[in-house]
């Protein structure tokens, strides 16, 4: 049996879908690389405030040092035949205010204030979006580039 496909989405669709999911969704999976290009791959829970996202993990993980280290990742959120891929600067602030982080875990569902680990947290700044479902969607997934939205 042939799946069917459905129709491609506009590109202000995908923006709106797009945000949805950066409203809605609470795992993403968050890509980073070592100083000497080793690529590490985890799940992580994110809160986006309208204009960036807020990561928290183990500061001496693998990924807690790539992040501080690189200053850039790669986030996924959605499925495969529904993705979207957003190349972010990392900031590593000395400190979050605790309305953020409240919304975090809120939104999270665990504090990582709380833990006897010591946990960083990383503010993602997207500078290229791209969303697409099929490859009929391939042209024109280009939804944000240099940090502005295209549409």
């Amino acid at each position: 049996m042939t799946a069917t496909v459905p129709r491609p989405r506009t590109r202000h669709q995908r923006r709106r879908d797009t945000e949805h999911r950066l409203n809605n969704d609470i795992d993403a999976w968050v890509s980073s690389a070592s100083p000497d290009g080793a690529p590490y791959l985890v799940p992580l829970s994110f809160d986006w405030d309208g204009r960036t996202l807020l990561l928290a993990t183990a500061t001496d993980s693998v990924t807690g040092r790539n992040l501080a280290a690189a200053k850039q990742a790669r986030v996924a959120l959605g499925e495969f035949r529904d993705v979207v891929m957003i190349d972010a600067t990392v900031e590593v602030p000395d400190h979050i205010p605790d309305e953020r982080a409240d919304s975090f875990v809120r939104r999270a569902g665990f504090d990582p204030r709380r833990t006897s680990e010591p946990y960083s947290w990383f503010v993602l700044t997207p500078r290229r979006i791209q969303a697409w479902r099929e490859a009929n969607e391939i042209s024109g997934r280009l939804l944000m580039q240099d940090g502005q939205w295209l549409v």
